[in-house]
């Protein structure tokens, strides 16, 4: 089951579910899965950049077209940034929303038509950034986070499929994001 709505995993019916940090519930037993360390990025067609500017502070992004992403709350997400200590929150305008989940690709999409500047995590935009169809916009204020978790209920029986998957994440914790063949994220 997929849901982009924050849930309570055993009365929904699941063993488990994929949490970042602060969401984490306290009597859940959570393990690592994923990069350990992920960062929201900014970026825009480099043909936008050439035609809007550059910003040079998170506040200059107001003056600009800011591609949205709406939670599953329907709340507009603040974009946050960060450098040496200041913390700058934002909630730019923008010419297109999109439900995050869903409309990730089309936000992509329309950052790499050069619509406008895009806010998602980092390994989401990198092979744009690595190709040059993306700019990076203000990389010294991309704020990073730990990476997710598999949680699950410490406090009853573990079934055996689930051990399987949680014996198996264990193992593969140590290697490269690269070479497990998997990679879990939630919004």
């Amino acid at each position: 089951m997929i849901d982009e709505r924050f849930v309570d995993v055993l009365a929904s019916g699941c063993d488990a579910g994929i949490r970042y940090e602060e969401k984490l519930e306290q009597d859940m037993i959570a393990v690592p899965i994923g990069p350990r360390r992920q960062r929201f990025a900014a970026a825009a067609a480099p043909d936008y950049l050439d035609r809007s500017g550059r910003p040079k502070h998170p506040r200059d992004l107001l003056q600009h077209h800011c591609l949205r992403g709406r939670g599953s709350s329907g709340a507009l997400l603040p974009w946050e940034f960060e450098r040496e200590g200041e913390i700058v929150m934002i909630d730019p305008p923008g010419p297109l929303i999109v439900n995050l989940g869903a409309g990730v690709e089309l936000t992509v999409q329309a950052a790499l038509a050069g619509t406008g500047v895009v806010f998602l995590f980092e390994d989401w935009l990198r092979p744009h950034l690595d190709s040059g169809a993306l700019e990076p916009v203000l990389p010294d204020w991309w704020q990073d986070f730990s990476g997710p978790f598999l949680s699950y209920h410490g406090h009853r029986h573990v079934p055996a499929p689930l051990r399987a998957f949680v014996d198996f994440i264990k193992t593969k914790g140590a290697q490269p994001i690269s070479d497990r063949g998997f990679c879990a994220s939630s919004i």
